[in-house]
């Protein structure tokens, strides 16, 4: 058995037995986020202002400090309704937003809502910086309709070699934020830099993963000024993982179902067990290294 989310070895079936936890986290360079390091699965999608903004999917492990939690969009009720009823622990929303968020499958876990499990921090800073959830004591509630996440990609076996060709890593724009990922070969693991500067939590942690899957979106007026990623049908893939790069398609039949990964040859991309980092831009804004 593994867990779902990373394709890691699970030793206690029953340990997984538990819905993942969505937290909304802002991305701000004078802000750093928190709790990045035991997330499974990071998004980061376009928001309004020509900026991103993080998701962190909780499910082999947790934190007590996530944040700055922020609030979410309409795209976020699509893009994680393949985790099977998640919590969604967020900051809240507009009326619209609030309402396509209630009426969805996605468990509603706003500030309002929290029952102890979020909490301001102590930080001398502007208020809307300082929101936390506290992932632990989400893990210790009850979500009677909230379900087990199933797997969202495929993974390599023990032993087995990524397919593709070496990759240094990659460049993309995510709007107004310059984002790079670069292989260290020695470490195996792939170290994320933001606006020229290695990207780091508030405690000094380096943002890392396994994998980098990169999923063009077309975005839509929404909203407020927010676009809207469409989530669902197809679009052009970048797939990073164990210092390879594979390039292919993203299919998605409906919100239920994760993305599926193929190569140009039709071939399913497999994913190295581990984290993996999500990134969602607009198409054509996506530049492999070397």
């Amino acid at each position: 058995p593994t867990w779902p989310l990373t394709g890691l070895p699970l030793d206690d079936p029953a340990a997984a037995q538990h819905p993942a936890v969505v937290v909304k986290v802002g991305n701000y360079d004078k802000h750093p986020q928190r709790g990045s390091a035991n997330a499974d699965i990071i998004y980061e999608e376009i928001i309004n202002a020509n900026v991103s903004r993080f998701a962190f999917v909780f499910h082999s492990k947790s934190a007590s400090e996530v944040g700055p939690i922020r609030s979410g969009r309409r795209q976020d009720v699509n893009l994680f309704g393949s985790l099977n009823k998640p919590v969604f622990a967020w900051a809240g929303g507009n009326k619209t937003v609030t309402g396509e968020v209630q009426s969805s499958d996605l468990v509603d876990l706003s500030q309002f809502k929290c029952k102890g499990s979020c909490y301001r921090s102590g930080d001398d800073k502007p208020v809307e910086f300082t929101l936390m959830f506290n992932v632990d004591k989400v893990f210790t509630m009850t979500f009677p309709t909230a379900g087990v996440p199933e797997p969202q990609f495929q993974y390599l076996k023990a032993g087995d070699a990524p397919a593709g060709k070496p990759s240094a890593g990659l460049n993309l724009n995510m709007e107004s934020y310059k984002v790079d990922w670069t292989w260290n070969a020695d470490a195996k693991i792939y170290e994320r830099a933001q606006n020229g500067r290695p990207d780091k939590d508030k405690d000094g942690t380096l943002l890392t993963t396994n994998n980098v899957v990169v999923l063009a979106m077309t975005y839509l007026p929404g909203i407020s000024g927010s676009p809207d990623a469409q989530s669902t049908g197809k679009g052009e893939a970048f797939v990073f993982t164990g210092g390879n790069y594979v390039h292919g398609t993203w299919t998605r039949a409906d919100r239920l179902h994760p993305f599926t990964l193929t190569d140009d040859d039709g071939n399913p991309i497999l994913l190295t067990p581990g984290r993996t980092f999500i990134e969602l831009p607009r198409d054509g804004n996506t530049l492999p290294k070397g």
